[in-house]
Formats: C-alpha cells, structure tokens, sequence
C-alpha cells in the first residue's frame, strides 16, 4: 500500500515521505479499513515534529489519527458482517503505528465507528479528535440542556463540534472568534450568540447576550482568555480547557474557591474508556440526525502530504484533509 511515512521528528518537509509498505493484518479484535479520506489535526503535526511525547515505533510512522472508508477486513472475535461497512475512525495512530495517512489501516474495531449512510467520507474523517474533545468538554461534568455554553474559537475544528453538539443538546450558546469570517462560520454552524474578541470589550457582550452567566466554558486558550472566562462564568460553572499553552500562567485560586468554579483539563486519549464509547455513540447519533456538518475543506493528495501538515501547522481556516483512497 501508499503511505505516508516518517522515521524521525522534524519538519514536515524534511521527514515525511510516501512509500510502498506492506499492507497491515487485523488482529484479533481488530479491522482493517481501506481509507479514502484522511482528516490532519494540531495533533499530527505535533507529534510529527516531536513536540509530543510520541516516540516513533519499530522505525517508522504512518501519521493520522482520524480517516474514513470501508472496513475489508475483520480479526478474531470480529463479526464479519462489518467487511463492506463505512466507517469513521479515530485514533488510529494512538500508540500504533498505522495512522490513516495510508491507503490502509488497522484498529481496535470500538475506533472503526459506523458511518451513517447521509455522511460522506469528508465529515467522517474531520470527527475523530476534534468531534470526541468537543463531546468530552461538553458533557464531562453532566448534562447541558437548558443550560448556556460559550465556545472559545469557535470557528476551529473542537470549536464547531462544539456549537453544533451543544446546540443539538438544548443548550444556549456564546462564541468568540477573532475575524468577520470567523464568525461567519460559527453562526453557520448554530451559535446563538458570536462575538469577535477584537473588536470592544467581550466579556461586556457575553454579559449581555447571557445575563445569568455561562454554566460551561469550552477554551482553546485558558491562560489567555481566563480573564474573560471569569468575568462572565456562573457560580458553579465548569470551565473547560483541551489544549496546552507554550508558556504557564498563574491561577487565581481564591477566586475559583470563592465561586466554585471546576477548572478542568482535557487529553481526549487517556479519556476512560467508556466515556469514549459514548461520545462516539452520541456523535454518530448527531450525524444520523444531520446535525454535523463540516467546515470549509482544504484538499491535499497524498503526495502532498507535507504541505497539508504545514496548511495545519500555520493555522488554517477549515478543515485540512487528504486523499489516500
């Protein structure tokens, strides 16, 4: 099979390459999905380039976590009905060699979900992490209906899972984004409120768009925005943090106390178990129901496989996917 392939951290344009590699076998528990469509998330390029802990396996790495396709073939103890099914596929190089950017890979078969039949392969391969961290802030400290929700950067990948998930759940929802295309996307995808951060005070307009406070904050940039996050959180409110900051900032403790507030931190990878199973259950739910969609699209070929972790890298608007089938 093509893939692609790195043998050593560094720079996208430096370490990744596509080779012919023997195609993977399912083992036990296990299926093979021959992929079509292949989604590159912050994740990818960080630990393609060594800024996460990820050591790379046995001399080699097919990067990706995320894809969609068609299962070809079952392991042991898997029912052989699933040979022909659509799938959506999350952390598929989680600890694993195979990622998705390959015509081929091999997972667990819980991390091969169903995809419905109204779902193409490239909303299927843009769920996987940013669709299950959504889930995980959203519902980690219990359910959100009747409730408001603001969503950081609502125009990311986590950010418009997030509106759309909440949304479909019955909650109200506030985003901020930084631009007038940002924001755009956000109430395309449902939120009620949306506020460009740049533009006057946001906290202000927070306040004003929810008066009695937001119950769960969902933030891409906890010490840069928890300002902003006090100012307009409930008494009792969670605040919800998915990705780390370069530098540490300090916490306001008293205050957090005071108001008790829940401060919690979320690596969708070491999430127990059943709470994955869930989440995927619940966005495969929300696909059926057409209450996913996806956001602007950025095509790369396999070959160009570098290019697109830069695309992601540099911090593009959209979705940035490949195509390996």
């Amino acid at each position: 099979m093509r893939a692609a392939v790195y043998r050593r951290h560094g720079p996208a344009g430096e370490v990744l390459g596509v080779e012919e590699l023997e195609r993977p076998q399912p083992g036990p528990g296990e299926v093979r999905v021959r992929l079509a469509v292949s989604g590159v998330n912050p994740t990818d390029w960080k630990a393609r380039s060594g800024g996460a802990p990820t050591p790379v396996a046995d001399g080699f790495q097919v990067p990706n976590q995320d894809g969609a396709g068609v299962v070809d073939a079952v392991g042991a103890g898997v029912d052989p009905a699933r040979v022909g099914q659509r799938v959506w596929v999350y952390f598929a190089a989680w600890r694993r060699r195979y990622g998705t950017a390959a015509q081929y890979t091999v997972v667990p078969q819980d991390r091969a979900v169903p995809l419905p039949d109204g779902a193409g392969f490239d909303l299927g391969a843009s769920l996987g992490i940013p669709a299950m961290t959504a889930h995980r802030c959203l519902f980690a400290d219990g359910p959100i209906d009747g409730r408001s929700v603001l969503v950081a950067g609502g125009a990311g990948a986590v950010g418009h899972f997030a509106i759309e998930l909440a949304r479909r759940a019955g909650a109200t929802v506030v985003t901020t984004v930084s631009s007038e295309e940002k924001a755009a996307l956000a109430a395309a995808a449902g939120a009620h409120h949306v506020v460009n951060y740049r533009a006057g005070d946001a906290a202000d307009r927070i306040r004003a768009a929810v008066p009695d406070g937001v119950d769960r904050v969902v933030e891409v940039a906890l010490g840069a925005n928890l300002a902003i996050d006090l100012a307009v959180a409930a008494p009792g409110a969670s605040i919800v943090t998915y990705a780390a900051e370069p530098r540490e900032w300090p916490l306001p403790v008293r205050e957090l106390m005071t108001r008790n507030l829940t401060l919690r931190f979320v690596l969708i990878y070491t999430v127990p178990e059943p709470d994955l199973r869930r989440a995927a259950a619940d966005v495969t739910a929300a696909l059926e129901a057409g209450a996913l969609t996806g956001l602007p699209t950025h095509r790369f070929p396999l070959e160009d496989i570098a290019a697109a972790h830069d695309a992601v890298e540099a911090g593009a608007t959209g979705k940035v996917v490949v195509d390996v089938g």
